[in-house]
């Protein structure tokens, strides 16, 4: 089993067992983003771009506001704004103003981002159980447990004020 530690070369002791979860979870959200960033290379996305996409087919055929997908995004994006412009030149996305408050653009997923994410979804849908298929259904449901409790405290967790 791979040890944090030697994986790093750190030679001192963690400061504590906090530090040690705490960059444990940074090294194991790093190593997975990398792995998932390669299984959907091929298709020229990055992972955000991805998530805005998955997100928009899930509103179909409402689409969403900038902010309500920021909001629903997996990993938080600064600038989701410039995110959607770069979908939007490869004609991924498109957007308009909403009839009712004119000052809200709505983002909607374009046909041929339905096909890419229909080209996508084998892949991605096998990702998950390829990188952490080795886990039993009690390790998994006690990691997510253990996760959702380490999100309790989390400044600018999703959903917080």
């Amino acid at each position: 089993m791979a040890n944090l530690k030697l994986e790093i070369q750190q030679e001192p002791p963690f400061s504590s067992a906090e530090e040690e979860a705490f960059l444990n979870l940074l090294r194991t959200s790093d190593c997975l983003n990398r792995a998932f960033l390669q299984k959907i290379r091929g298709w020229g996305l990055t992972p955000a771009q991805y998530n805005v996409l998955r997100i928009l087919r899930g509103a179909t055929p409402n689409g969403l506001p900038c902010a309500a997908i920021g909001e629903r995004m997996i990993a938080a994006d600064p600038d989701v704004t410039r995110l959607l412009g770069r979908l939007k030149r490869l004609k991924l996305v498109r957007q308009h103003r909403d009839r009712q408050d004119r000052r809200v653009v709505l983002t909607f997923i374009t046909e041929e981002g339905l096909e890419l994410l229909n080209a996508m979804d084998p892949a991605v849908r096998n990702a998950p159980r390829e990188l952490l298929g080795q886990m039993r259904r009690a390790d998994l449901a006690e990691l997510i447990r253990l996760l959702e409790l380490a999100r309790q405290h989390c400044a600018g967790k999703p959903g917080s004020q």
